[in-house]
């Protein structure tokens, strides 16, 4: 399996627990790796045989910027489950993280890895 990988989209975001957390926007970084089959595209050189990272982080873009969550780990969930059926991703690996949300740390977050890794 090849890798297609998506490092720190940054997306503006409703998420956190807290009330003033729930009346603005915070950033979210997002990385991705996504398992797929390169060959073809490898071998025609055309990026309708291509998983076209352009669109995953436009789709992952807009689903994030519209939703509203209080936990990362929901977020990720979501952001997974909606990158794998729009995209046919039989596997990927996720990071969500939100800087500045716990003082000293860089930023807190969540990794998930779903599906099969063939």
């Amino acid at each position: 399996m090849d890798i297609v990988s998506i490092s720190e989209l940054r997306v503006d975001t409703v998420i956190g627990v807290h009330d003033w957390e729930r009346r603005i926007r915070q950033t979210v970084i997002i990385n991705l790796e996504l398992g797929t089959d390169c060959s073809a595209a490898a071998a025609s050189d055309d990026l309708a045989d291509a998983l076209d990272y352009a669109a995953v982080s436009d789709a992952v873009s807009r689903l994030v910027r519209n939703a509203a969550h209080q936990l990362v780990e929901t977020l990720a969930e979501q952001v997974a489950a909606h990158v794998m059926e729009t995209f046919a991703v039989p596997w990927l690996r996720l990071q969500v993280l939100k800087p500045g949300a716990v003082p000293g740390a860089r930023h807190v977050g969540v990794t998930i890895e779903r599906g099969q890794r063939g």
